[in-house]
């Protein structure tokens, strides 16, 4: 009984000291203490750090910081503030420049009637002339033109005078555009002349060699209804394009013409024109494609006519550069 006694008081005596109250008590005080602990660590080292960087300042002398005062104040002195006046001036000059004049509606067709004009007088003295040297002549022309009419202004406003056609706020703009923007405005009012391309051919062949002599196309022979032409290209209407029809010779190029005009069915165009390219380094057309070797276009026209026969005229050449001097092509329009 004793024992027994002796056990419950010891349970409630255990019970008064481990309370919730005196952990929870416990608990706090052990953060508290950890909380403190960290905050002296942290404070520690931000004086640490901060009494290092206080070393690191540094100090100047007097005689340092007058050395320094001398040093900037002889940067002032010396520093090129005309030549830093004459490059903003420079570039505002030039960013003017730069801006393309925009003249009126009206001072444009004014212009270009006197540009036509121009032309038109030569027009007579110009038939007699070659492709290149009418566009010669008329760039010429229009060059004296510009130059007359950009003294014509300069004068006008020298005097103080207006211009019979321009009104004087206008003759500025306009001596501007044809002195610095004469090509903007050549774009803007249409004019464009093409210019003049040399075109030199070197002779390789020997000596008494005749540039379009007899030659024989290679494969077998053609049939006397296919009336062969070398170095010609007809025009027509394709009824089988060449890009991915080949032939091995001009003979099988002109056979395959005759064979799909038999085939033809009733309201279907018939081939009556065949043209081969027998070039094994191609044939120049005006068209985007580059033709190959062996290219067989079968075609039909009412009335066949040619684009180019013999030799490249000296017009188209100017135009197209890389042109040949001679056709390529052989066609023929076949006997009906």
């Amino acid at each position: 009984m004793a024992r027994g006694e002796w056990r419950v008081q010891l349970h409630h005596k255990w019970n008064s000291i481990c309370s919730y109250k005196k952990i929870t008590l416990l608990v706090c005080f052990f953060n508290i203490v950890v909380a403190l602990y960290s905050l002296r660590s942290l404070y520690a080292s931000l004086y640490i750090y901060s009494g290092s960087v206080a070393r690191k300042i540094v100090v100047y002398r007097p005689d340092q910081i007058r050395k320094m005062e001398e040093s900037d104040q002889i940067r002032k002195t010396y520093k090129p503030v005309e030549l830093m006046k004459l490059v903003k001036e420079f570039e505002g000059e030039f960013s003017r420049e730069n801006v393309v004049v925009e003249l009126p509606r009206q001072l444009k067709k004014e212009i270009i009637d006197e540009v036509l004009q121009r032309l038109g007088s030569m027009n007579g003295s110009s038939k007699s002339m070659s492709h290149s040297q009418r566009m010669a002549k008329e760039r010429e022309a229009i060059e004296n033109w510009r130059k007359e009419k950009l003294e014509e202004l300069k004068l006008a406003d020298a005097r103080g005078t207006s211009n019979s056609t321009i009104p004087h706020e206008e003759a500025g703009m306009l001596v501007r555009a044809l002195q610095s923007d004469w090509a903007v405005l050549s774009e803007e009012i249409g004019l464009w002349i093409p210019t003049v391309v040399a075109n030199e051919e070197h002779n390789d062949k020997p000596e008494g060699a005749e540039e379009l002599g007899e030659e024989v196309l290679p494969g077998r022979p053609l049939p006397p209804e296919c009336n062969a032409e070398l170095h010609t290209d007809y025009d027509g209407t394709a009824v089988q394009w060449g890009l991915n029809h080949h032939k091995d010779s001009a003979a099988d190029c002109c056979q395959a013409c005759l064979n799909q005009a038999k085939r033809a069915k009733e309201g279907e165009k018939k081939c009556n024109i065949w043209v081969y390219c027998p070039s094994e380094f191609g044939c120049h057309s005006p068209d985007v494609y580059q033709h190959k070797y062996q290219e067989c276009w079968l075609k039909y026209a009412e009335k066949p006519k040619l684009n180019f026969k013999d030799r490249y005229p000296e017009w188209y050449r100017n135009l197209r550069p890389s042109a040949p001097g001679i056709v390529q092509w052989a066609s023929g329009v076949v006997s009906a």
